[in-house]
Formats: C-alpha cells, structure tokens, sequence
C-alpha cells in the first residue's frame, strides 16, 4: 500500500474484499475467483499482484503464502486474518469481515478530511492575511515568505511524521510504541483497542469452530488482531497453558483483556457455548470501536477549529495591543 491512503484506496481495498467473499460464497474456486478479479479487479494496480498469487498457487502455494510474496501489497493484519481464515476453512467470513473494515476505515477518513477543509482554510487564511498589512507597507517579501512559510511547513512536516508513524508497514517494535502512545488519548485509544478485541474475536470464533486447536488458534488469532501488546500476552501463555491452564484463567491473570472480555469468556468456557460468546464479544466490541472512532473523526476536527480561532483571535489582540502601543509612542 502506499505511504498516503485516501479514502478511495481503502473504498478499492474494500470492494476487492467484498467481491471475493461474493465469489467464495458462490462456490467459485478460489483459483477461479483470482482469475476472474484479474481480469476486471476494481483497480487497475490489482491486476499485477493478483496474477502473481494465482501463479503461485498453481505452482503449489497456499493461499496465504501466495500473499506473502505480494510483499507491502498486503498489510499485516490482513495476511494474518487471511492464514487464520485459510486454516480454520472460512475464508468467505473472514474476506467480509475485512471487506467491512476497510469500508469502514474508508468512511472515517472520508468524513475526517470533510469535518477538516472549514479548519484547514481558515489556518490557511489567517496565517496568510495576518502579516499582510506588514507586507504592503514595507514591501519585504522574504520577511512575508518566512512568517507564513515559517509556520506551514513545520505544520505540514509534523502532519506527514504523524501519518508515515500511524502506517501499518512498519515493525512490530514500532507498532508496539504508537500503541502505548495512543492508549492515553482520550477515546482514540481504547477505540484502538477495542478494534483490536474485535479483530481477536473474529478470528478466534472462526478457528476454535473449525476444530484448530485452542492454543494454536489463540497465537493465530492474536497475530490477526494487530495489537502487539495482545500478540506478545497472550505468546506469553504457552507455558502455562501447556501445563494445563485454562485460558479463562490466563487472560484473568494478565491484566491486557477488559473485565468484561475475561468474564464473558469464562461463562462461554465452562458452559460450552464459546463459540457464540466470542460472535456476541465480537459484535460489542466492534459496535463500541465504531462508535468511538466515529466521535473521534467529529471532535478532532471541531477541536482543531476551537485552535485556530483562539490562535487568531490571540494574533488579532495582539495586533491591536501593538498598535495602539506605538500610538501612544508616538503622541505626547
């Protein structure tokens, strides 16, 4: 993926997914569905990665191993719910699952950039108008370029280190410190983590159902999850669950998984209905993820607003406060 995603990539990403998960649920093999998106893929950029994992495939790969040599075509949270998918045989749900999340993601930041332009004008306008008047009546153009460039380009470096941290290509060490990072903004970070649970859920209800083993399907669903905080919690258990730890008891000890999380687990544990706890934690977490980040994309901007104006409105009293000082210079 490339480094700046717009809201139409993640649209393509989505539909891709999408008409996928259509042809698997037809019953359209998955050779064929390749074929078939190859040929007419929703982007033209597709074309190329989806007849080098169609080759791969016919040569003997897996399905997620084909993925793997697309090299940064597939994020990591993608492959790995794609391996979990492919193991526990329900590929079709985990495609619509990512088809949901990228359409998801795509909605957010659409609305993000919308709720953004009012502010981003207004920035804009008074950093350029603001030394005008100094402009007019000196004519000193470089002192003009460095109060309005001066301020700009820091703003505009600072806004490409924040989304070139926020990628998903980078390494799990990287990955791991933006989360901690992020886990003290209000709303955004436990929005990332209850994105995270949901991811968990999903995959985990989908492996423990086609039999994979509880340990296994663990360790593969926290990889699929994209919290590495998660991935190296719950990597952390196998000693204890090798010697005969229950999970329930472990994600109780940990301290990573909300109460709620441990507590419904442990009900679905001992009554045997597991599987239809982890649908209900997915869809409670995956509602409340929606939710927050939804709250995010309508108060970030607002707050930026609020920002801008008081900045003005500080540059604007100071102006007067200035002038009215060399007034009173200037009179007796």
């Amino acid at each position: 993926m490339s480094l700046i995603v717009t809201p139409r990539q993640l649209s393509l990403r989505a539909e891709l997914y999408h008409q996928f998960a259509q042809l698997a649920n037809a019953g359209i093999s998955l050779l064929q569905a390749l074929e078939t998106l190859r040929r007419s893929p929703p982007a033209r950029a597709f074309r190329e990665p989806l007849g080098r994992i169609h080759s791969r495939i016919e040569q003997g790969s897996t399905f997620s191993e084909a993925v793997r040599t697309t090299g940064h075509w597939i994020p990591s949270f993608d492959l790995a719910l794609i391996e979990a998918g492919e193991k526990s045989g329900r590929l079709p749900s985990c495609f619509t699952l990512l088809a949901n999340y990228y359409a998801e993601r795509s909605r957010l930041v659409r609305d993000v950039i919308r709720d953004l332009m009012y502010p981003v004008f207004l920035l804009h306008a008074a950093v350029f108008i603001m030394p005008f008047p100094q402009l007019f009546l000196t004519g000193n153009l470089v002192g003009y370029l460095s109060q309005t460039l001066g301020i700009l380009l820091p703003i505009y470096l600072a806004v490409f280190l924040v989304i070139f941290a926020c990628q998903g290509r980078h390494g799990e060490r990287w990955r791991a410190t933006l989360e901690h990072l992020t886990r003290f903004i209000p709303l955004l970070g436990t929005a990332r983590r209850d994105l995270a649970l949901a991811r968990l859920t999903a995959a985990l209800e989908a492996l423990i159902s086609a039999g994979v083993n509880i340990i296994e399907a663990w360790e593969m669903a926290a990889g699929a999850c994209g919290s590495p905080r998660i991935r190296r919690a719950v990597l952390a258990w196998r000693t204890e669950l090798d010697m005969g730890e229950t999970p329930s008891r472990v994600i109780e000890k940990s301290g990573v998984f909300p109460d709620l999380f441990s507590t419904m687990y442990h009900t679905g544990e001992i009554s045997g209905q597991l599987d239809d706890t982890l649908r209900r934690l997915h869809g409670l977490y995956q509602d409340s993820a929606s939710r927050k980040l939804h709250a995010v994309s309508e108060w970030g901007p607002r707050l930026i607003y609020i920002l801008v104006v008081i900045s003005i409105a500080i540059q604007i009293v100071s102006f007067w406060v200035g002038h009215y000082n060399q007034i009173g210079e200037v009179l007796p």
